[in-house]
């Protein structure tokens, strides 16, 4: 189909000539070291990319070696907000906004503030804003500071197989949502759906013949799918055009994102509230009106799985 018209971009610097979203760099990518207390991680629980950040922090066990601070679902024009803390500040830093934290460590820093961050307590500064290399830290530098019995979520002798999962999975799936979501251009919109409904197909197969990812335990790459998976049918099909299926109609996919949800760790981080209002109350292009649906019921979650 011929491109008809070019729309005005949700955020105008990460829109490519041709109408493609191209998400921006990372800012912040400092290593963080295994030294409990010394870090905050600053997250959402609306954005998949901070939420897999929280999910691995309570698989593991970190909650107490790495505070945890939850902003405002809805950003504003200053980002996002410590609302949900008293007189609006953040307790640790006294900051209004994340975006505060942001220009503290670099004055000239322009882009846009992203979640998760990391808040290093004794230099003052924010270290990672890194969020695909966050999970893995708390999965290996942070080993030493794991409650007892806690999983693998990056073994070994799977690393390779995961780093070349976790690659499809952002490109077509993580990512692919929001290229198809934010494009400006008919041609780019159709090529990022396109791409994600085959990645999604493949998915399927593979979870037809396996309960997770790569085998029997969850790993890594689990986390990654999960948090695009349960925004799917809320956000992802409608607010975002991804509505060739929904997820419910996958069997094997609705089938395993069930069986994760019921997960402690999972589940219990997962907020649809927060979720839908974040994209249906900030992204102002795409939902002018505001108005934020009422379904889909998120007691389906509940439902049994039939795995396992």
């Amino acid at each position: 189909m011929e491109d008809m018209r070019e729309t005005a971009a949700q955020f105008s610097r990460e829109s490519a000539p041709s109408g493609e979203f191209v998400r921006q760099p990372n800012r912040f990518t400092d290593p963080v070291t295994a030294e409990a207390g010394r870090y905050v991680l600053y997250a959402s629980l609306a954005c998949p990319w901070a939420h897999r950040s929280i999910i691995v922090r309570e698989l593991l066990g970190l909650q107490e070696a790495l505070p945890l601070r939850i902003v405002d679902p809805i950003r504003d024009e200053k980002g996002w907000r410590f609302t949900l803390d008293p007189d609006g500040r953040d307790p640790v830093t006294g900051a209004l906004y994340l975006s505060e934290l942001y220009l503290g460590t670099d004055p000239a820093f322009e882009g846009r503030v992203t979640v998760p961050a990391v808040w290093d307590t004794v230099t003052s500064r924010v270290v990672s804003n890194d969020y695909p290399r966050l999970t893995l830290t708390w999965e290996t530098t942070f080993a030493p500071l794991h409650r007892p019995g806690a999983p693998d979520l990056y073994p070994e002798p799977l690393r390779a197989e995961i780093d070349a999962l976790n690659d499809e999975l952002f490109r077509d799936v993580n990512n692919g949502v929001y290229r198809c979501g934010f494009a400006t251009t008919q041609s780019a919109y159709e090529a990022a759906f396109h791409a994600l409904f085959a990645r999604l197909d493949v998915l399927e197969e593979r979870l037809g013949e396996r309960r997770y990812l790569h085998g029997d335990a969850i790993t890594d790459s689990d986390v990654r799918l999960y948090t695009t998976l349960v925004r799917f049918d809320a956000v992802y099909h409608g607010h975002f055009k991804c509505n060739l299926r929904k997820l419910a109609e996958y069997p094997h996919l609705w089938g395993y994102a069930r069986d994760l949800y019921r997960t402690p760790g999972f589940g219990s981080t997962t907020d649809f509230d927060h979720i839908k209002r974040h994209y249906y109350v900030t992204h102002e292009r795409i939902n002018p009106t505001r108005i934020v649906p009422l379904g889909p019921d998120p007691a389906l979650w509940e439902t049994p799985h039939g795995r396992g």
